[in-house]
């Protein structure tokens, strides 16, 4: 299980490790997110419990183009506290159990 870009950026700004100008950066980013596209939280409020749905992760789809040029500045900041990030892609990542036209949510494959 890998943990998403934005849940790596949010521990740290919710932890308090950004300076001004970088809290002002992560929350811009975080508000125009959240009005450009569903939380998949809103829709079911379980998708993300991991006795339900172990591992859930929201993917973006291939086509999200407009949501996917807006993720440089939150790679900035993990580079910025030495947090590690790795650009994942997949035809598959697992079993869809949310979507949306712009991402999934999915349970990977048992290893």
């Amino acid at each position: 299980m890998h943990p998403g870009i934005f849940g790596l950026a949010n521990v740290l700004g919710r932890d308090g490790k950004l300076t001004a100008e970088q809290h002002a950066i992560w929350r811009a980013g975080n508000d125009w997110y959240n009005a450009a596209y569903p939380n998949p939280s809103d829709t079911d409020p379980d998708v993300y419990d991991h006795r339900i749905n172990p591992g859930a992760a929201a993917w973006f789809k291939d086509g999200a183009h407009h949501l996917l040029e807006r993720v440089e500045p939150y790679l900035r900041l993990l580079d910025a506290h030495q947090v590690p990030w790795e650009r994942l892609e997949s035809a598959d990542p697992g079993r869809i159990i949310y979507e949306d036209e712009v991402q999934v949510v999915v349970v990977p494959a048992a290893s």
